[in-house]
């Protein structure tokens, strides 16, 4: 008998079906606005000609401030109280996005903190994975090993910027020049 080899079924579009299921009360608040130490993370979702992207969906898995990655059940049903570290926010119509949840700390001593961050979009074949690191200690910056292996002008697509409140500005691009550095997980 001989060896038949296959291919994989191709991915369909991910968006923007987003409307039905997924969206959720509160789903981009992580923490209350008013809660100690809440900040807002906010930015921009572009394509490669530099437009905005109306109907793209944002999910962030982070740390809380401790750097402790949250193990508790509830993420979809926001109390006020309970920090999951998971949160999911649509753009609005155009293109911008915003979360309210803390600064992650270091998940490792020295370690850079960061919000990972997933990206469903019109066209997208498959989810982009990426990361969104805060800027304040360039020394664990200039440590991360994912950062300390790419070019200076593409490691800064990955830094958010400080906002004058405290907030985080962090704006994505999908294709073309300043393109955000996307992650591939192997075997995933």
């Amino acid at each position: 008998m001989s060896e038949q080899k296959l291919t994989a079924t191709p991915g369909q579009t991910v968006g923007p079906f987003y409307g039905y299921a997924l969206p959720f009360e509160k789903d981009n608040e992580l923490v209350h606005p008013g809660a100690k130490g809440a900040i807002r993370v906010q930015g921009t979702v572009r394509d490669g000609a530099g437009d905005v992207i109306p109907d793209a969906l944002l999910e962030i898995w982070q740390a809380d401030e401790d750097g402790n990655i949250p193990q508790k059940t509830g993420s979809l049903v926001r109390d006020g109280y309970t920090f999951t570290g998971w949160g999911r926010g649509a753009v609005d119509n155009v293109g911008n996005y915003t979360f309210t949840t803390v600064n992650p700390g270091p998940t490792e001593e020295g370690s850079a903190p960061f919000i990972s961050v997933v990206i469903f979009a019109r066209g997208l074949l498959n989810k982009l994975h990426t990361r969104m690191y805060l800027p304040d200690d360039e020394a664990a910056l200039t440590k991360d090993p994912l950062l300390s292996s790419l070019p200076e002008d593409r490691r800064r697509t990955l830094i958010a910027t400080r906002e004058a409140d405290g907030g985080l500005r962090w704006d994505i691009k999908l294709q073309g020049e300043d393109e955000t550095v996307f992650l591939a997980y192997p075997g995933a």
